[in-house]
């Protein structure tokens, strides 16, 4: 073993530089967790600061009343992405997939992915425009037909839709690169084999295609589950108001009214650990789940 590290030396180094930040960027800073377990003061610092055990945690589940909303609309939210914008961004490559265009395929793709590099702060009020009841013109439309304009992004039937399709929107495109790299390395001569049996482009991506992806499909659903209780921050603190809380308001907003709109640090990292340590386990039980099922896991 040693052997082997010894001739990859120069290698070795090449990636530390990397480990070094990645240490200090991430490992260094979970200390932070202890404010979890502290009455933490900003005079004091965390070291100084009176331990409080679980004392935060036992407020968050007990005394505190929009601890379970919170979490069902989080839940709910994560749940419906994971149904609707997951799978978009595979149906996406799949189409890109089959254009034979090469020029088209780039527009394509360049249209798809131009979402993702625009902060929720610009897509938000983009939104916000198109969407108004005054000057919307999705309300001027529905104006036109003899309708009445609606405040879609007041409306708790209208919003949850709103962040469900202005996810697929955004995310769409940059998605399906990783779809669309594991497709490029399917083996051409399978397609070949299959159309000289008269298998049609249909077929084809439904037998050859989607099960050569399938191990790609396996892993970035696993990571999407561990994400399921991060229904996305920037895109609902950027488009929700006091009339949608009800069913708008979830773990990373209340963690952020908490911590740093009230100034209790210590319960709004009790948030945020509940939450990661959730992930971690739905991670776990979903790399076995895949490993029993015969597909590749994370480790």
């Amino acid at each position: 073993m040693l052997r082997l590290y010894g001739k990859h030396r120069f290698l070795l180094l090449m990636l530390l530089p990397a480990f070094v930040c990645t240490f200090i960027l991430s490992y260094v800073p979970l200390y932070g967790i202890l404010i979890a377990f502290k009455d933490y003061r900003i005079t004091g610092g965390i070291w100084d600061s009176p331990w409080a055990g679980f004392k935060h945690f036992e407020m968050l589940f007990t005394a505190s009343s929009n601890f379970p909303r919170v979490l069902r609309n989080t839940v709910f939210i994560s749940v419906l992405k994971l149904l609707f914008v997951f799978p978009a961004s595979i149906l996406l490559a799949l189409m890109i997939n089959e254009l034979r265009n090469g020029a088209l395929k780039r527009v394509v793709q360049n249209i798809s992915y131009l979402p993702h590099f625009l902060s929720w702060v610009i897509l938000g009020s983009v939104l916000t425009e198109i969407l108004s009841p005054s000057r919307g013109v999705v309300n001027l439309i529905i104006q036109s037909l003899g309708g009445k304009p609606i405040y879609f992004l007041a409306d708790t039937h209208w919003f949850i839709a709103i962040l469900i399709s202005s996810d697929v929107w955004q995310s769409i495109g940059w998605g399906s690169i990783v779809y669309l790299a594991a497709i490029a390395g399917v083996d051409p001569h399978m397609y070949e084999s299959a159309e000289l049996d008269g298998a049609g482009r249909i077929r084809q991506m439904l037998s050859i295609t989607l099960p050569s992806i399938m191990n790609v499909v396996t892993i970035m659903l696993m990571l999407a589950i561990g994400n399921i209780l991060n229904a996305g921050f920037d895109q609902i603190f950027n488009l929700y108001n006091f009339k949608v809380m009800e069913v708008a308001d979830i773990l990373d907003t209340y963690a952020y009214r908490i911590g740093l709109e009230q100034g209790n640090y210590s319960l709004s990292t009790a948030v945020n650990l509940f939450k990661n340590v959730i992930g971690l386990i739905l991670v776990i039980m979903a790399n076995k789940l895949a490993s029993r099922f015969g597909h590749t896991g994370l480790w």
